[in-house]
């Protein structure tokens, strides 16, 4: 077989691979193998396959895969996840939330309330938002 025939098998090889990986280094490289292999059709000797599949895969590693992790990953540091989901949210008074009890609606949900301020106290129809989580308990206050 020829050297050609040798990088495509092995891009292909390194697609699959891939597929099990997820960080798009093998992808990189397949696309340097590809490249090679596309070399030698073109009648490229031995030598020059390898510089080609040396300068496409760095040229892809340090500046295609940035670009790509960028674009899959963009807006997955933008989820929110747990407590930093509900600060700052706006939640209704339900019951009197003084410094002894109190509870609002969050989202259609029932939750215990403290004023965040303990001298201050809320009366039920109160437009609150979410300022600390401590525990099943918000800390809640005004704007």
């Amino acid at each position: 077989m020829e050297s050609w025939g040798w990088w495509l098998i092995a891009a292909g090889a390194l697609v699959v691979g891939e597929l099990f990986m997820g960080d798009f280094v093998l992808l990189m490289l397949a696309a340097g193998a590809a490249a090679a292999g596309l070399a030698g059709v073109l009648g490229g000797h031995i030598g020059i396959q390898v510089i080609v599949f040396a300068v496409v895969s760095t040229l892809a590693l340090f500046f295609v895969r940035p670009w790509i992790k960028n674009r899959f990953y963009r807006s997955s540091h933008q989820v929110k996840i747990g407590v930093s989901t509900i600060l700052g949210s706006e939640a209704v008074v339900m019951e009197r939330v003084d410094a002894e009890n109190g509870q609002v609606n969050l989202s259609g949900e029932l939750w215990r309330a403290r004023p965040h301020d303990a001298s201050r106290a809320y009366e039920p129809g109160d437009r609150v938002r979410v300022i600390e989580v401590d525990g099943a308990t918000l800390k809640v206050g005004k704007d």
